[in-house]
């Protein structure tokens, strides 16, 4: 811990340092939390961003490898000083395997998330584990009838077991497709096949990344670049949709609910734990386990007036979307939850967790509790949680923290008052509910262009942006010109923070998005799930594109991550656009060091798989872009726009943005 600022030196209607803490959040909340670390001289992660710069100009660009131990080699991206390491590299096969790596390291964060709900599911089925049961019935019937697996005659426990089994066979095929892969279009399927990236087995792509990016391996960009495609797909289609089902099997559909969102939501006079990463399997136990009489009865003894559980991150999305338990924050505010004072617990299991957890609670009574085998931090108390003692470690943990609030210093609690309501839990099936269920409606409004087209926005925040900004903005202007937009992740978060997950959102959205919103009584912006749930966004897609006979990639349909960190992101966004869908990246990636790879991905990949990325950091621009390729479907499908664009570029001359870092 950095020593402690003398408060009275500090004058908290300084000009300068709030121009400072303004350049860092939109969010009132978060600005003040980012004061009082000021205040208490407390390291936060702007705070080390700024440490790092200038940050690497050759790791900016991608042209950085240290795949063997003759390096590390730096490349010149224009061929003149250093044009090729020591093996005889050049930048565009530096970059195109270091974006290859990154893929797989996305896609096995989900699969192995996805690979531990099935292992959950299999113990449930098999009656060894008593903490977890049969939530959604008619999903456990629906997933089972698709992988063939005959139900009658059986109890639901037999066919899960089954089921299980068969989805565990996804993860190690080494020729067959993946199922889910069944899903897409027809016409997708063929392309694939064609082009020769169908998945094989879900793990199998991962090692296949990493064994052709070995040093003398694979180097030729554009056959690299197939495989982090093939890889991306086998995350959606496989391990991120198995761990949507399987999930939704456990713990329930989602289906829309009202709840609360951002740092507001901790109590003052409650013991707060916060559960924080990916992975439903434990925080579900959490949020029985914070319900307990005795426990509860515990909580008071110790003065407390109960006990609330808040979410960070993406198993924050989980326990919102179907229990609506409020969620106290995005991935940039873990730390700012602690900063409030008032957290007896951070609970975290895997990704997107600071290591830097550790050190900040130790300037608190805060416990950073470590619950995953698989992952530790610096400074935890370890509780490793296993499905066998589901209930009972969930129990121990609550009352640690029950045990910890009496060491609240109430000198140290400054909770900020923002807290904003949101209407979560839009599944696909919750959509095609409120659509009477069918996507007829839905296609009728986009072909009367009273919707324009759908918006899909996604992922992480990321301190090299204002935090919000990028999500908040570029989302406006896309409901603003009528386009419905679907969200996940931490983009789905900063939403609701904006107070665009609410029906009376639709008050700032165009005329005719406006008009559907009210008829249907939702949000202009439907929250479908955490990060893992992109996979819900694409058989949406599916469904649409089915119906009308027709690809993915005819849609008048674009996607965004506005400020992307993660290499999740980056296995997304292959898969997205892999699947036919334009996707505009809010931050930049390392792939500008080649301009042979940067064509690929932002141009030519069009000619591949019928879509391709663009970049673009200004949020308006990006939905520019975005309203521009949907206006352009539209148009091929014969549609007319039908409504002007009510944005800041309104000059049809006007060269399209995006296109200045190329």
């Amino acid at each position: 811990m950095e020593p402690e600022a003398d408060e009275k030196s500090i004058d908290p209607e300084c000009p300068i340092m709030h121009q400072k803490i303004y350049e860092k959040s939109i969010d009132p909340a978060s600005q003040t939390m980012l004061q009082k670390a000021e205040q208490e001289g407390i390291e936060t992660a702007w705070d080390r961003y700024e440490r790092q710069l200038p940050q690497c100009s050759f790791g900016k660009l991608g042209v950085c490898c240290r795949n063997c131990n003759m390096g590390p080699c730096r490349v010149d991206p224009l061929g003149k000083k250093k044009p090729k390491g020591i093996c005889g590299a050049t930048a565009e096969i530096i970059v195109a395997r270091n974006l290859l790596r990154t893929i797989a390291a996305g896609a096995a964060a989900h699969s192995d998330h996805a690979r531990d709900a099935v292992l959950t599911f299999k113990k449930m089925s098999e009656g060894k584990i008593q903490s977890y049961g049969i939530i959604d019935e008619v999903k456990l019937l629906s997933l089972a009838y698709e992988y063939g697996i005959p139900a009658e005659g059986k109890s639901h426990e037999e066919v899960a077991a089954e089921l299980a089994d068969a989805l565990l066979q996804e993860f190690g095929k080494q020729n067959s497709p993946i199922l889910c892969t069944r899903r897409a279009p027809n016409s997708r399927l063929k392309l694939w096949t064609k082009l020769g990236i169908e998945p094989r087995g879900i793990d199998r792509e991962i090692v296949e990344c990493m064994h052709r990016t070995n040093m003398g391996v694979d180097n030729d960009a554009t056959h690299i670049l197939l495989q982090g495609l093939r890889t991306g797909l086998s995350d959606d289609w496989g391990g991120s949709m198995i761990a949507t089902d399987v999930q939704d099997i456990l713990f329930g559909t989602p289906q829309p609910k009202r709840s609360t969102v951002n740092l507001g939501v901790l109590s003052r006079d409650k013991v707060n734990v916060i559960v924080h990463g990916h992975e439903p399997i434990l925080s579900e136990m959490i949020v029985e386990a914070a319900e307990d009489p005795e426990l509860l009865k515990l909580a008071q003894e110790k003065g407390a007036a109960g006990i609330n559980v808040a979410g960070i991150c993406c198993t924050g999305n989980e326990i919102l979307v179907r229990h609506g338990i409020p969620i106290a924050g995005a991935f940039i505010q873990q730390e700012l939850a602690v900063i409030t004072g008032a957290v007896e617990a951070m609970v975290v299991d895997v990704q997107c967790i600071m290591p830097s957890l550790g050190y900040l609670t130790g300037c608190y009574h805060t416990k950073l509790i470590s619950t995953s085998p698989k992952a530790d931090f610096p400074r935890t108390v370890r509780m490793e949680f296993h499905e066998e003692r589901a209930h009972e470690t969930a129990r121990e943990i609550v009352r640690v923290a029950i045990e910890n609030f009496p060491f609240r210093n109430p000198g140290k609690v400054n909770i900020p008052e923002e807290k904003q309501e949101c209407v979560v839990g839009f599944s696909v099936e919750a959509i095609l509910g409120v659509l009477g269920g069918s996507p007829d409606p839905l296609v009728e409004a986009v072909k009367r262009g009273s919707v324009r087209g759908i918006g899909a926005v996604i992922g992480c925040d990321n301190v090299k942006i204002t935090h919000n900004f990028g999500h908040v903005n570029l989302v406006k202007e896309l409901i603003k010109n009528n386009v419905l937009v679907v969200t996940t992740g931490c983009n789905a978060i900063a939403c609701a923070e904006a107070g665009l997950l609410v029906p009376e959102a639709s008050e700032i959205a165009g005329d005719g998005l406006k008009a559907v919103c009210k008829v249907l009584g939702i949000p202009p912006v439907l929250h479908m799930g955490s990060c893992v749930d992109t996979s819900r966004i694409l058989v949406l897609a599916s469904v649409l594109a089915n119906y009308l006979g027709m690809d993915i990639s005819d849609l008048p349909v674009a996607g965004a991550a506005p400020e992307w960190m993660s290499e999740k992101a980056v296995s997304i966004g292959a898969y997205v656009v892999s699947s036919g869908v334009f996707t505009v990246l809010g931050t930049v990636p390392p792939i500008f060091g080649s301009q042979a790879v940067t064509a690929l991905l932002t141009r030519d990949l069009n000619d591949v798989v019928r879509a391709c990325f663009a970049v673009e950091t200004d949020p308006f621009k990006a939905a520019y872009l975005m309203l521009e390729h949907i206006d352009g479907k539209r148009k091929a499908l014969g549609l007319d726009s039908g409504i002007g664009y009510n944005g800041r570029f309104t000059d049809p001359n006007r060269t399209p943005p995006g296109l200045s870092l190329l």
